[in-house]
């Protein structure tokens, strides 16, 4: 029987194509979900331990004993010499070490000043954070490595002097280190660019940085270890016993591990997270494309089916073999959608697609789950699909299927199926409802205890509910489908002739409508889906972080000047900068810190305050009597609460020691504003004549810029920044743009992965159209040839198949985009209520498109079946019938 099956599927093969189609779709999207995850992983874990080079192991300082330490009295800090490095260098099996120095600072030539950040050079190219591509890494005397692009910035080449500072000291007392440029750099992961690359010193240069007596003195934060693999097991005690309890000793793999999961409170990816929910609602739709494509293989194989049991075949036989049938063809296009996925993985890789603006390039990485899962998912999937089609094809009888072809529709049938699917329906909506319903007993559980395996329950509660709503709707589309069609073809039937007996077929037969209809409503449903999830991703984080972020970009210090931030206003890419004078200070608290530090930031022009700043100025007032301060502590994070409403300040001016100025109390308006600074507690605006007035003078000044989003790449951007105030010497400049776009980079990557994807769909909108109108066409040979017999032209048969598609298109079309919607909406507020408030949208432009498409897919998939009904003669017709 299966060599039977065989040959008959070879017979069908054109048949199969769309069932073929649905699954390699669905498992390509599952596959490429994973192998996307992984690429996404594998440079969120480059970029987060790009600080640990490529040890094999990092030594770091255990947090969790940081209590008994300060219990102890013992405060100091650790330094090269705290870690032992020589006795680790002795333990067997031990390939190298080096300690864990970098610090940021900045590079001078001449009046040309840049931002760098400092590593230690070695003669070790794996225990180095950059590559060395001219000359050789810093190991000697003092010397240094600059970035390429730094050192054409600087008019800078081999054997020349650069001057070196750190920023921890104060520009005027800082040490300046002259250092002979013995090499370029590369970031070949990007994991710099926001610094413009690493700068590589030696140990002396930086022992003469940090202006201590030898290179033992330097302060570290951690030992990098690299390990014989054949060796570990004895060599990782005897290390961790060298260095004591009061440090950890881990693999940089599982570092990274840790560091990624931390991204999110509950330890997950959201962009993953993301893309699998659509991934699993693919497949569920998928499955409703091969269950009606089986639909029509049976009915066209009923008289061959019938000819099979007339010759002993048993109803088991039968059922058996269509479900082999089904898993056959889920085996090879699963396996097809893997290829697929993979190889368009590999191409992105090739041509150096990259997952955001910092360089770092996609890596193709291939897990089992990337093999097992899309494949095991696509088989199942596929004979669950055809397990109705498999039961249709044990109820033919030889006498039946001798008769003309056509498919009977019971009330029995009718009855199950709608029973059936207002079931799934009803049960579709509690899930999500539950599902939704957990989302705040998530946030509040994890808000206080940390990560909450309710979220798993409730994100599965919740996909589950989409796919039992929706295969609900398609079951009983049979009932209401036909329903909303009747209004729209009231109005179209006025048209002709043609579109009358388009309007009198879709009411003649439901079961076929519905078909029809649920074959485009799968690919609208699922367009509409991905894009309304991901248009509401990008607000609800672009929202989130303008909350956490107030301001994209701050350069501070006492060498800023007006001519320098009005060049930096000048620039592409700068939408808004607002430049005024500082002065430290310090304020009063009501809360456990008693006295906090501040930065005073004169205002003369709110206006261009509130045009920077993320967050919302109105109503406030910054006037001689009133300032402005933020409601949390920048350094603690805890809430700053002020007596009586008034803000009391001391040690005014001169970096915030005593002297002589004082500034009156000021009423307070507070608004939660952050990443100002991390250098002091707060960030208070006062009025600008309040500082001259009393005598303040200003320490220095502050640069608030504002970023245009849709001008130019955030890191040209930045570079051209870095080249305004290139001149300009004593400026530390920060930059949280580069974290604010990471998930619209990411989210973007995304929908580009989906382009592929999302055009295949249609064509499985097709396919599927072209099916069922082709299961119509064969149904309607007899009333076809009738029509013809009594005039109807082949133009006029051609309108009415074309009018009929269009109607079915138009109406699935509509009720896809509103369920796609719907379930955009569930699928953002499960994920990404986590990060912030959720923003629900509606693009009217995109769906508009949508359904253009769908109707001009239908329109073109009525082409071959209306050639072949008017191909046929009516008296050839008649007589076949």
């Amino acid at each position: 029987m299966f060599s039977v099956t065989l040959k008959l599927m070879k017979k069908s093969g054109k048949m199969l194509i769309p069932a073929g189609i649905a699954i390699l779709i669905g498992t390509a999207f599952i596959a490429a979900t994973f192998l996307f995850g992984n690429a996404m992983d594998d440079s969120l874990r480059t970029q987060m331990t790009s600080r640990f080079m490529q040890a094999d192991y990092v030594a770091l300082m255990d947090n969790s004993n940081e209590a008994d330490s300060n219990t102890s009295g013992d405060d100091a800090s650790p330094t090269v010499q705290t870690l032992k490095m020589d006795e680790v260098k002795k333990v067997d099996g031990v390939t190298g070490v080096q300690p864990l120095v970098y610090g940021d600072g900045h590079v001078k030539k001449g009046d040309t000043t840049t931002t760098t950040m400092y590593s230690l050079g070695s003669s070790n190219t794996r225990l180095q954070p950059v590559e060395v591509v001219k000359g050789h890494s810093p190991t000697k005397a003092v010397e240094a490595a600059l970035p390429e692009t730094m050192a054409d910035k600087l008019h800078l080449k081999i054997g020349d002097t650069a001057k070196l500072t750190l920023s921890i000291y104060d520009s005027s007392n800082a040490p300046i280190v002259k250092a002979k440029l013995v090499g370029l750099t590369h970031d070949q992961n990007g994991s710099y660019t926001v610094y413009g690359g690493a700068t590589l010193v030696s140990p002396q240069a930086l022992a003469d940085l940090y202006h201590v007596d030898s290179f033992n003195d330097v302060p570290s934060n951690g030992l990098l270890v690299n390990v014989d693999p054949s060796k570990s097991a004895t060599a990782i005690p005897q290390i961790k016993q060298i260095l004591g309890k009061k440090m950890t000793v881990d693999t940089r793999q599982h570092i990274g591990d840790q560091e990624i999961q931390s991204l999110s409170s509950n330890g997950s990816s959201p962009v993953k997270i993301f893309l699998m929910v659509f991934a699993i609602l693919a497949m569920f739709v998928a499955a409703l494309v091969i269950a009606n494509t089986f639909q029509v293989l049976i009915a066209q194989r009923r008289r061959t089916l019938a000819l099979l049991r007339t010759i002993g075949a048993k109803k088991g036989q039968l059922y058996r073999s269509v479900l082999f049938e089904a898993g056959t063809l889920g085996l090879i296009a699963s396996a097809l959608g893997i290829v697929v996925a993979i190889g368009l993985m590999a191409v992105m890789t090739k041509v150096g697609m990259s997952l955001g603006d910092q360089g770092d390039r996609m890596k193709l990485v291939i897990s089992w789950p990337v093999i097992v899962v899309p494949l095991v998912f696509g088989i199942v999937m596929t004979v669950l699909a055809s397990i109705g089609s498999a039961r249709s094809a044990t109820s033919v009888t030889p006498l039946e299927a001798l008769r003309p072809l056509e498919i009977t529709d019971t009330r029995k049938a009718g009855r199950v199926r709608g029973i059936l699917g207002s079931l799934m329906i009803i049960l579709g909506v509690v899930c999500c409802a539950l599902g939704a319903s957990k989302i705040p007993e998530v946030l509040t559980h994890t808000a206080r205890n940390g990560n909450d395996t309710t979220y798993e329950f409730a994100l599965l509660s919740a996909v589950g509910g989409c796919a039992l709503l929706f295969i609900g709707l398609a079951l009983t589309a049979t009932f209401w489908l036909p329903v909303l069609m009747r209004g729209i073809g009231a109005l179209v039937a006025h048209v002709g002739p043609a579109a009358k007996i388009a309007d009198g077929n879709i009411q003649k037969n439901p079961r076929r409508v519905a078909a029809t209809g649920v074959a485009l409503l799968i690919g609208v449903t699922l367009v509409s889906t991905i894009a309304t999830g991901a248009a509401c991703g990008k607000q609800t984080m672009d929202s989130t972080l303008d909350a956490r972020y107030s301001v994209d970009m701050v350069a501070e210090g006492n060498g800023l000047s007006q001519h320098a931030a009005d060049k930096v206003a000048k620039l592409k890419g700068i939408s808004g900068t607002f430049y005024a004078p500082t002065a430290t200070a310090s304020i009063e608290s009501t809360g456990s810190e008693r006295k906090l530090s501040a930065l005073l930031v004169g205002v003369n022009d709110k206006q261009a305050l509130q045009k920077v700043m993320h967050s919302d100025l109105s109503g406030v007032a910054i006037t001689p009597g009133t300032a402005l301060a933020p409601l949390y502590n920048a350094q603690t994070g805890k809430k700053v609460k002020f007596t009586d409403n008034k803000v009391h300040f001391i040690d005014v001016g001169q970096n915030g020691s005593k002297n002589d100025v004082e500034l009156p109390a000021m009423k307070v308006k507070q608004v939660d504003y952050r990443k100002l600074t991390s250098m002091y507690s707060m960030v208070v605006f006062v009025d600008q004549s309040v500082l001259a007035g009393n005598g303040v003078k200003s320490d220095g000044h502050m640069l608030l810029t504002k970023f245009d989003m849709n001008a130019a790449s955030v890191s040209d951007t930045f570079a051209a920044v870095q080249d305004a105030l290139g001149s300009t010497d004593g400026v530390n400049i920060t930059g949280p743009i580069a974290e604010r776009v990471m998930w619209d980079t990411q989210i973007d990557t995304i929908m580009r992965v989906l382009v592929a994807l999302l055009a295949v769909a249609v064509l499985i909108a097709l396919i599927g159209v072209a099916n069922t109108l082709s299961l119509s066409v064969i149904e309607r040979t007899r009333e076809s040839a009738t029509l013809r017999a009594i005039g109807m032209t082949r133009g006029q048969l051609r309108r009415s198949l074309a009018c009929e598609s269009l109607l079915i298109a138009l109406v699935s079309g509509v009720v896809g985009v509103v369920l796609g919607t719907a379930f955009g909406w569930l699928g953002s507020y499960m994920v990404f209520t986590l990060y912030g408030k959720t923003a629900y949208l509606f693009d009217w432009k995109f769906n508009g498109i949508v359904l253009l498409i769908a109707a001009l897919a239908a329109l073109a998939s009525s082409i071959l079946p209306a050639r072949r009904a008017v191909k046929t003669p009516p008296v050839e017709a008649l007589a076949e019938a």
